[in-house]
């Protein structure tokens, strides 16, 4: 076991993960699309709420219980889905699933995974969720989804901001590419048109077909998120990607409050790209996420000191997490609102 006892702060944990990963790893872990401007607005747009602390209220006990679409989580951040995880540590997503599990979260499994999905359902501890690209026909996706369903996933996620597959020129550069690094452990087929050719009536057909909660991940106009309502999905999942498919994107935090609008209680909402601190995550979750994935950030940990070194993210946000949920007068998340953030100008 790695000792992760000397990171005290998540900027330790970063640090380690750079030391530890081969160049071309970390960047296709830590960058994004083309000029990464939606990579560094993501981080940007975060500085422009700013809390509206409130005083001479009991927080003596703060309480970080959730749930998402009925799992109880013991902290509103989830760890979400990645692909090539292990490319970053050999356990790849069982290590991060037990990580989640360790702290009473969520690991969010990616179809392009090197891990079998069975083996992270109990590394999870029932704690998992499978994020879908639809790249096949019906018959594949069925076959696929049976497979999730018998190992005891607990909801499904289609991915549909991916299109095409951004143009990320830190790896170009190198000329990198993860995709076809140590193999899959899913038969995925090599039908990315599939994928551009997605519309609401395949979201339609995953209603039919399985008997998992449907979660739609990259919604990102309030438009949007009305739509998936009324496809009567169980979730809305606001992401551009951690910045990493298309450019001059929108900041995820800055469409959250007319998406939850837009959504009007008829789904759960979760958020992410760019969260990378506890204060992160309360604005979030002040403005009306159920709460949020972080991507980067759990990686990094993995990097640094594989399972552990994610757990200890996790709790490394939990602790930033009370601390500013204490001096904002908040002790639980039930009591969050948004007239306890606003959105300025000046982010210095």
């Amino acid at each position: 076991m790695v000792a992760t006892q000397p990171f005290l702060t998540l900027p330790e944990v970063r640090r380690a993960a750079q030391r530890n990963l081969p160049p071309p790893v970390w960047d296709y872990v830590s960058g994004g699309a083309e000029s990464e401007t939606t990579l560094r607005r993501n981080r940007a747009a975060l500085q422009h709420y700013q809390f509206r602390p409130r005083v001479l209220r009991d927080v003596h006990a703060i309480d970080l219980r959730t749930t998402f679409l009925g799992i109880p989580l013991d902290l509103p951040v989830m760890i979400a889905p990645m692909g090539s995880m292990s490319l970053v540590h050999p356990e790849g997503d069982v290590a991060l699933a037990r990580a989640a599990a360790r702290v009473g979260s969520v690991h969010w499994l990616s179809t392009m995974t090197h891990s079998a999905p069975e083996d992270v359902a109990v590394a999870a501890e029932g704690r998992a969720i499978f994020q879908l690209y639809f790249r096949g026909d019906h018959a594949w996706a069925e076959e696929l989804i049976r497979r999730l369903e018998a190992a005891g996933f607990r909801a499904l996620a289609l991915t549909v901001d991916s299109a095409m597959y951004g143009r990320r020129e830190r790896d170009l550069e190198r000329r990198y590419d993860p995709r076809g690094v140590g193999g899959r452990a899913l038969n995925v087929p090599e039908d990315r048109v599939r994928q551009m050719r997605l519309t609401w009536a395949d979201v339609e057909w995953l209603k039919r077909t399985t008997r998992l909660p449907l979660i739609l991940k990259g919604i990102q106009c309030a438009e949007d998120a009305r739509l998936a309502a009324e496809h009567e999905v169980a979730a809305v999942y606001l992401s551009n990607h951690g910045g990493r498919q298309l450019d001059h994107a929108p900041a995820p935090i800055d469409i959250l409050a007319e998406c939850v609008d837009a959504v009007a209680g008829r789904a759960e909402v979760v958020v992410d790209s760019g969260f990378q601190r506890g204060t992160d995550v309360l604005k979030a979750l002040a403005l009306g996420a159920r709460a949020v994935c972080i991507g980067k950030l759990a990686a990094w940990g993995l990097g640094a000191a594989g399972a552990d070194g994610a757990a200890r993210v996790l709790e490394i946000l939990a602790t930033e997490l009370r601390v500013a949920m204490a001096n904002l007068g908040v002790s639980r998340l039930d009591a969050l609102g948004p007239d306890l953030v606003r959105r300025v100008c000046d982010c210095r």
